[in-house]
């Protein structure tokens, strides 16, 4: 069984958690070109490596971001947002 460290519940099952994305900066709506913004809104980084990316331990709906390295899809670590390492 594949397992994920969740930063409040520790290590659980992977099927308990949600990916919701890459952790991205999002550009300011009313300032960005519209290129930009669809830049940010359809293209995404899919090259392996690590990533940044939010996701959701479900039973707890605790939100939080995990550094994953994609291309030994491997856990590097979990915090809660604001709580950077």
């Amino acid at each position: 069984m594949k397992l994920m460290p969740c930063p409040v519940n520790g290590l659980r099952a992977i099927s308990e958690f949600f990916y919701w994305g890459e952790v991205r900066v999002s550009p300011n709506p009313d300032t960005c070109s519209d290129d930009e913004w669809a830049n940010y809104v359809f293209n995404r980084n899919g090259a392996p490596g690590v990533k940044r990316e939010w996701w959701c331990h479900t039973p707890s709906n605790t939100w939080f971001i995990a550094e994953r390295d994609t291309s030994e899809d491997r856990v590097l670590r979990t915090w809660l947002p604001g709580a950077e390492p």
